[in-house]
Parts: C-alpha cells; structure tokens; sequence
C-alpha cells in the first residue's frame, strides 16, 4: 500500500523519555518522504507554538494537528479552529474549580491560562507544553481575553478514573475528557479529536482516504490510530492503547517511531 499521509504523537511516541529526537536520522528520512510524495503532520495535544519548536527547519511545509485536534495548521496556515462559547467556558471553569487536587490550564490561540497560586512545579511543567502561558489570579473574564478550545488538567492518578466519570456525567454535553499521559486530563470539544484534524489536512493535500500511517501511546490517540490504515501503538503504550490496533512500534526510546517510517519508505512488511 502506497503511504501518503505519516501522522505522529509527540510525548511518548516520537520524542524519547528525554522530550529529544534523533533529528539527523529523521531529517534524512524526511527528505525520502518529500521525494515520495508523503506528507508529515505533528499531531499532540500540546500547545502549537511548542510543537512548531521542534521542526524548525520545516515547520512552513508541514502540518499540525494542535490541541488534540483543536486547531488545525498546514505550515503558518490555519485551517481550522474550534471554540467553547462564553457560557459553555464559564460552566466548565465553574465545575472544575470545585475539583479537589485538580490544576487547570485553560487553552487557547493566543496563549494558555493558569493560575498564579498553583505550585511553581505545575507552572512550570505547563510552560514547557505550554510556552505562551499567562498566570492570572482567577479565570473570571478570561473568555473575552483569546478563543477557547481545550482545557487540561494535571491531577493524582489515583484520582483520573474518578474524575473522569464525574466529568462525563457533568459535561459531557459541551466537553470530552481523554486521558493525555501521566497524571494528565485534556477536556476536548466533542468530536475535535486528532482523527478530525487528520482528516482535515488530508482532506487539504487531497489526499485519498487509505494511505494513512499513524503513530500514538495515549488515550488520546484512540481515534487517530483507528482510523488510520495503519495505526501504530507504541510498545511502550498502556494496553489499553495497544488493543485498538494489531500494529507494534518500537519503544519511544528506540526510536520506535523512525523504524517503522523507514520500513514504510522501503516498502517492507506490513507496507509492500
């Protein structure tokens, strides 16, 4: 089968334990793609002023899946952005302020929003997904500040399973929650998943449906790793994660992810 379209998660899929890549190995690789008429697209949950920071050199030609499928790019280009409206923001912030042990991020396009009084530690793990980050004291009027359309939520793990069922039950009319990595929530618009940023970008380079090959390790990469002809969890990946799809990348920190392109590019197993 005939890959047009490579798809990858970011933390725990194509960056190693150490948030690094082997950029050597994949620009080459990434010149193979280009003379074969492959498409690459980021797709993560992060922010996509972070995302962008790790291609540099080709960031203008390539395209991001943002936020969880929020905002969609093709190079310095929008092609989609999804919003919460004023109302449905302020209901979200007003549960979630009541959960216990629970800090919030707030994001949107200009920038992502916490709160001053959360430990530095937080602030400063939400720096790094999040490097346009502001503090501010309470999220009241935030909504006429940006465009809204993720929230994530840093939590105990003993606490996601709880507070994922309360979340469903409460707003599961405006919001999805799907788990992004340890101790992590991302609170999605319904339906604004990586897949549907996915099909947005194919859709755009008219590519065929079919000649997809995507790589994840997250809950939410659930969508994007089924729909793509050939979804790759990574061996690192929950079993949870692993049961969506018959297809094994290598561990993130064996550069899982540049193997399995590399065979994709040679035409061997499962891709000749």
């Amino acid at each position: 089968m005939t890959i047009k379209l490579i798809a990858v998660d970011m933390d725990g899929t194509f960056l190693d334990d150490a948030k690094c890549y082997n950029r050597p190995r994949f620009m080459a690789l990434y010149q193979r793609m280009k003379h074969q008429g492959i498409r690459f697209a980021v797709a993560s949950g992060n922010q996509y002023w972070q995302l962008r920071s790790f291609f540099p050199e080709i960031a203008h030609e390539i395209g991001f899946v943002a936020e969880n499928g929020a905002w969609v790019l093709c190079g310095d280009r929008d092609l989609f952005n999804g919003a919460f409206s004023y109302e449905q923001l302020r209901r979200a912030i007003a549960e979630l302020i009541q959960l216990p042990d629970v800090e919030i991020v707030v994001c949107g396009k200009r920038c992502a929003w916490t709160l001053s009084h959360y430990r530095d530690e937080v602030k400063q793990a939400a720096a790094h997904y999040y490097p346009r980050l502001e503090q501010v004291d309470d999220f009241a009027g935030i909504e006429s500040r940006d465009t809204f359309f993720k929230f994530a939520l840093n939590l105990p793990d003993a606490s996601l399973a709880h507070t994922m069922a309360r979340l469903r039950d409460t707003l599961g009319d405006i919001i999805t929650p799907v788990t992004s990595g340890h101790g992590s929530i991302d609170l999605i618009i319904p339906g604004l998943h990586k897949a549907n940023g996915l099909d947005l970008l194919r859709r755009h380079w008219n590519i065929d449906s079919g000649k997809v090959l995507a790589f994840g390790d997250g809950g939410n990469d659930t969508e994007m790793l089924q729909q793509a002809d050939f979804g790759f969890a990574m061996a690192n990946a929950p079993a949870v994660v692993q049961a969506l799809t018959p297809h094994r990348a290598p561990d993130n920190n064996q550069e899982g992810v540049l193997e399995i392109i590399e065979r994709a590019l040679n035409r061997t197993p499962p891709f000749d």
